[in-house]
Formats: C-alpha cells, sequence, structure tokens
C-alpha cells in the first residue's frame, strides 16, 4: 500500500512506472512497467473537493497485462454527476481477496 500524488488512477499508474526509471540507466522500463502491472492490484483515487473534503473519486483494477509500455486498467468504479457508481472492471486475483476472507462478488454486489 502506498500513497502518490496523480490527477487519476491511471495517472497514477503511469507514474509508478516512470519514476523508478528516473533513477538511472540500470532501471529500464522493460523492467519496471511488468513489474508494477504484476505488482498492483487495485488502485483508489481520491481527490480534494473545492469544499475541502477528500472523496474516492475512481477504483480501477490492474489486470497485469500490458500493451507495448502501457499497463491495462479497467475501471470498477467511476464519479458520474458527483458520486461513485459501479462500472464493468473486476479486481484479478480474486484469490488473495479471498484469502484474506473477502468475497469480491458479494461485495461488488452491494453496490448494485
Amino acid at each position: 500500500m502506498c500513497t502518490l500524488h496523480a490527477n487519476s488512477a491511471r495517472e497514477a499508474v503511469t507514474k509508478m512506472c516512470t519514476l523508478p526509471v528516473l533513477a538511472g540507466e540500470n532501471v529500464g522500463s522493460r523492467f519496471v512497467v511488468p513489474t508494477v502491472a504484476g505488482s498492483i492490484d487495485v488502485v483508489i483515487h481520491i481527490a480534494l473537493e473545492r469544499d475541502g473534503v477528500r472523496r474516492v473519486r475512481e477504483i480501477v483494477a490492474v489486470p497485469g497485462r500490458v500493451e507495448g509500455d502501457i499497463i491495462e486498467v479497467a475501471d470498477i468504479f467511476t464519479s458520474r454527476d458527483g458520486r461513485l457508481v459501479r462500472a464493468d472492471g473486476f479486481p484479478p486475483h480474486v484469490d488473495r481477496f479471498e484469502r484474506a476472507g473477502y468475497d469480491i462478488a458479494a461485495l461488488l454486489a452491494q453496490g448494485d
């Protein structure tokens, strides 16, 4: 778990791939991009609203697939008209959540 400043969940994934490359020539995107794609399951974007309250703006899944140097993400929840609504995405590695005692399908169905 970590905190990263970004304007969206997708931008956060991009930053996770870009920042290590700045360390020098010994760390390249051919190593970093697949490592990030395989290490992150879910990204939650929280924004500071005009009223000073922080709100969840979007939640995306990172299924681990890479196309070129772009990591695929799938929307789990997105903001519409100021509300967080369920999208079509689903977190990868459901078995990891089950081992921790979470039934992802049931939890996501609660929002329907």
